[in-house]
């Protein structure tokens, strides 16, 4: 639908522009926020500290090699609208799992709700 300025038809197109910038904003913040899980998740486990040390780098290093090879919008291997939306929940719902094992159940609800949503927009309005 074509933008004509000073008419009814740029406003609608404007909101849904927000609404994609804002998720993006959220996606960006979600992918920070699985890397601090999952080292959170290996740098609190209960075993020894050179163990704990590897699994706090080892685990956020992972999960950022993922992103960036199947979900980034600058993909080595891309996977498409669909791939970017479901690998990129389940590298949320890993992180969501990450936290809960370590006792954080509400904050682990929360991300997972937010990461369902997010997924969710990114299939409704292709970014």
């Amino acid at each position: 639908m074509p933008r004509i300025s000073g008419s009814s038809v740029a406003r609608p197109m404007a909101g849904i522009g927000l609404c994609i910038a804002a998720n993006l904003v959220l996606r960006f913040l979600l992918e920070l926020g699985a890397l601090a899980a999952v080292a959170y998740w290996g740098a609190t486990m209960s075993s020894a500290h050179i163990l704990r040390v590897a699994l706090a780098i080892a685990a956020p290093a992972t999960v950022a090699l993922v992103w960036g090879i199947f979900i980034s919008p600058k993909a080595r291997i891309p996977t498409g609208l669909y791939g970017r939306a479901i690998l990129g929940f389940v590298v949320f719902s890993v992180a969501a799992l990450a936290l809960h094992a370590r006792g954080h159940t509400q904050l682990a609800a929360a991300y997972w709700g937010l990461a369902l949503v997010s997924s969710v927009l990114l299939l409704a309005w292709p970014q």
